[in-house]
């Protein structure tokens, strides 16, 4: 049994160090190097060495990120991109054709709205929102012979609701169409959709897989081989790949990903405790409130409930807007998932394309990413802004 088959068997940290990459036969290298090349010497016409040809087509840096992050999901393949967006591009690509139609979350993403609605439907492609969290909901939403993929957000982004993968799943294949999983807030350490039923995960690895706000990234996961070949055709023709620097990166935050994500969750429980209890607090969204809707699923299908927050404040959009742009250490910005905390307001920042659509998120609404900061700190933080 090879190191590789091993692992198969190991517990998920271990996988998470040791999995897509044995130490450099020739230097002993514990961790891969960043191969910086385009091009690569053959022996003899068609004689590659390992496969190598052409970096676009693979890179042996983006190799090992590839190994590991299937292995950490359970998955059979992994593919890396340029972005969590062209991660998706390309899964849409590889699967659907004009006049296929998909099933979208009705709380998606803003960047995946945009990217079904501006993009893909241009190109022919149909798309529905349904409620992750009501299966009768997404089965209402199926084209019977039309719909090719169901693709859902859990926790859902900003709103946080959780879908039933296993049920999903089983509403997805018996009409002949495929599960998709966007498993960023998760992360593969809370969850993986795979072993559930779902077909192919999507992860912006810019998030909790990079976890330190230095890299933009983004992968697939598939359990089926069939779905891997059809990927990997199209990731090569399209070309959108992570670079080895890119990939070196997030192979290297894959690693702490199990710490990390423990040290987010304690804190986004401090966090929520806190924002309970504060008056100028309307609603607190977290899976991990027994008051949440989908609380009890989550509980079954995560290992714990994630570092990401959001809220409704008392006064309105201003009062939020004014609540986003009064801490000191929670960071405004974009994006999630970093060692840093962050706060934005999702309906002027990462939701701004769906406003005046049915997927508009509320306008008092507050999303966190909670970060692995001192916790005193960040509660202290968020009480003099809401102060």
């Amino acid at each position: 049994m090879s190191e590789q088959q091993h692992l198969a068997k190991a517990g998920f940290e271990t996988r998470a160090i040791h999995a897509g990459y044995e130490p450099d036969a020739a230097t002993g290298s514990v961790i891969p190097p960043i191969y910086a090349t385009s091009t690569y010497k053959q022996d003899g016409v068609g004689g590659l060495r390992g496969g190598y040809e052409y970096s676009r087509s693979a890179n042996p840096t983006r190799t090992a990120l590839e190994g590991n992050i299937a292995a950490l999901e359970q998955g059979e393949r992994g593919f890396a991109f340029a972005s969590g967006l062209a991660a998706e591009d390309t899964l849409v690509r590889s699967l659907c054709k004009p006049g296929d139609h998909v099933v979208i979350p009705d709380d998606a993403y803003g960047g995946t709205y945009r990217l079904f609605d501006k993009v893909e439907q241009a190109w022919g492609l149909e798309h529905s929102p349904a409620a992750v969290s009501d299966v009768d909901a997404v089965r209402a939403a199926i084209r019977p012979g039309q719909t090719r993929l169901v693709w859902v957000e859990t926790p859902t982004n900003p709103m946080l609701n959780i879908g039933d993968i296993e049920a999903l799943a089983a509403v997805a294949h018996e009409a002949g169409a495929l599960l998709v999983v966007d498993n960023t807030f998760a992360s593969p350490y809370l969850q993986q959709p795979l072993t559930l039923g779902a077909d192919v995960v999507v992860h912006s690895t810019t998030k909790y897989c990079g976890g330190h706000s230095d890299v933009v990234g983004g992968a697939l996961v598939v359990r089926d081989l069939g779905i891997a070949d059809a990927v990997a055709f199209h990731q090569n023709a399209i070309g959108a790949v992570a670079g080895p620097f890119d990939s070196w990166l997030t192979l290297r935050g894959l690693k702490t990903l199990a710490v990390r994500m423990d040290r987010h969750c304690d804190n986004a429980e401090k966090v929520v405790d806190f924002l309970l209890d504060h008056p100028r607090v309307e609603q607190v969204i977290y899976p991990g409130l027994a008051s949440h809707p989908g609380h009890e699923l989550a509980a079954r299908q995560m290992k714990r409930f994630g570092g990401m927050v959001s809220f409704r404040v008392t006064g309105g959009e201003e009062a939020a807007l004014k609540v986003c742009e009064s801490t000191e250490v929670f960071t405004l910005g974009e994006s999630l998932g970093g060692v840093e905390s962050l706060i934005e307001h999702p309906g002027r920042m990462t939701h701004a394309s769906v406003a005046g659509t049915d997927l508009e998120v509320p306008a008092d609404l507050v999303r966190l990413s909670v970060g692995i900061e001192t916790a005193d700190d960040l509660l202290a933080d968020l009480d003099r802004a809401l102060g």
